[in-house]
């Protein structure tokens, strides 16, 4: 997450807030808000990057040892730098990194200074901002004002580029293409002997 240094600490606070009121539990019970990894493996892989993430930043929530079976409950670390890991690897679990920006320019330059280009999304009232999210903002999926997950399968493709995927994207209509073989022949006709027809 890039925030604008003129808001950083105010929302660095509700942001906490928000973390801390959500629910934790078992991915069968529908009041969780945030259920437990697929397993042990990938919990200790996010428990690493926590790990390089403390070293990195500032933890401002810290509930990884919350939930059950393979929980990692959320982690917001603050004051992550553009050249730290947490801010160069995609690491599709619930750790946040936070980065303050000095611009709009700024953060943009530092959104598309990684090597994954999956997701993105802005939560901006200006036109401007808009305008230029929609151009430069370099990502398979950008996401305006909403939430940066749910794509809708058949209307809104889902995929990126980079190091975030090649090739087509899940619910496109060319997604199911690259699970087939694509076979060509070609015969050059005018090589053909003459066979007698009996």
């Amino acid at each position: 997450m890039i925030v604008l240094e003129s808001i950083y600490e105010a929302f660095i606070q509700r942001l906490a807030d928000a973390v801390m009121s959500l629910r934790i539990g078992a991915a069968e019970d529908p009041a969780t808000q945030l259920g437990p990894v697929i397993d042990g493996r990938a919990q200790q892989r996010i428990r690493e990057y926590l790990e390089i993430g403390r070293r990195e930043g500032r933890v401002v929530v810290d509930r990884s040892m919350e939930g059950p079976g393979y929980a990692v409950g959320p982690v917001v670390i603050a004051d992550i730098e553009p050249a730290h890991r947490l801010a160069q690897e995609e690491i599709f679990s619930p750790v946040l990194a936070v980065m303050r920006a000095a611009s709009y320019e700024q953060a943009l330059q530092l959104a598309n200074g990684t090597a994954y280009a999956l997701t993105g999304g802005l939560y901006s009232r200006s036109p401007r901002h808009i305008e230029l999210a929609r151009r430069t903002f370099d990502v398979g999926n950008l996401y305006i004002n909403r939430s940066i997950t749910g794509a809708l399968v058949g209307r809104q493709p889902f995929g990126g580029h980079r190091l975030s995927g090649i090739g087509a994207k899940a619910g496109g209509e060319e997604y199911l293409k690259q699970f087939m073989v694509a076979r060509v022949v070609s015969e050059q006709t005018l090589r053909r002997g003459f066979a007698p027809t009996l």
